[in-house]
């Protein structure tokens, strides 16, 4: 037996129609499942976070979870406002104190 495990519930897997610890007869059945889950809970869950599968000890699939920093910043580029928009040091890719910068994050 093969089993499929989330790492993590967060709130938009508790509420959704999808379980933990789900077992199969196949390796393949597992894989392909665990990554199909962790797609359309990409496509589906409110963005927040990212879920990828990997391989985990012995027979089991993992569903990992990550922080979206993109999602949590608000900047399309996934560049953090205090970094980007009115930064004047040398490295960044926006003008300094430019209020229309670019990054799509909203800041001012």
């Amino acid at each position: 037996m093969y089993t499929v495990q989330m790492e993590n519930e967060c709130a938009c897997f508790k509420k959704s129609e999808y379980t933990n610890n789900n077992t199969f007869q196949t390796q393949q059945d597992a894989y392909n499942y665990a990554e199909i889950v962790a797609e359309l809970m990409n496509e589906e869950f409110c963005s927040q976070h990212k879920f990828y599968s990997e391989r985990a000890d012995g027979n089991n699939f993992v569903i990992r979870v990550a922080i979206n920093v993109t999602a949590v910043s608000g900047c399309s580029t996934g560049v953090t406002c205090d970094v980007g928009c009115g930064s004047t040091d040398d490295w960044t890719l926006e003008a300094a104190n430019d209020e229309s910068c670019g990054t799509g994050c909203g800041c001012s």
